[in-house]
């Protein structure tokens, strides 16, 4: 049995997404299957419309007639999911579930990844990747949920405020 739960893309009927997500959720809860299915996920993005001059943030779903599951593929598991109303089946050749692979969640940005930095407000970074890679700079603000770091650099004999990802900049030894 496969140790690792994998995440796997569940094709719905259109405009179903939350009811499939909702139903397995329960499903799950019901016959404590929390080891196996252990993640559900309808992807969502807000986006802001603009609609009689009114702005209004709406929520879209980025995939519509998909559901991502991270589970443990077994027998059982694939039945529950497979038999949810609403499921028409597994994305995979002839509905064999083939699971995404780690490149393609870490583009998804559907699980977040906790880097660890050594650097913190106040020190002294180098760039290390980028167009201003040899630069060195001080750190002004580190945002692990963006995973972003602000940087300011002296370019020119004047300071400049850049903002780098976290892993774009190390700390200076």
């Amino acid at each position: 049995m496969p140790e690792e739960a994998r995440w796997y893309v569940v094709h719905t009927y259109s405009g179903y997404e939350n009811k499939v997500a909702s139903n397995l959720e329960k499903t799950v809860e019901n016959r404590q299957l929390h080891d196996l299915i252990q993640q559900i996920l309808v992807p969502t993005e807000t986006v802001t419309e603009i609609k009689d001059d009114k702005k209004r943030d709406v929520e879209r779903k980025i995939f519509p007639g998909y559901v991502l599951v991270k589970m443990i593929l077994t027998d059982e598991s694939w039945y529950v999911v497979r038999n949810i109303r609403g499921c028409t089946g597994f994305v995979g050749p002839s509905s064999k579930p083939i699971p995404l692979t780690d490149e393609e969640v870490a583009r998804l940005g559907v699980e977040k990844r906790e880097i660890e930095v050594s650097y913190d407000v106040g020190d002294s970074v180098q760039i290390i990747d980028g167009p201003l890679e040899g630069f060195v700079g001080v750190v002004e603000e580190v945002d692990k949920e963006k995973n972003r770091v602000h940087v300011t650099v002296s370019m020119f004999g004047r300071e400049t405020p850049v903002e780098l990802e976290l892993n774009q900049a190390q700390a200076m030894e």
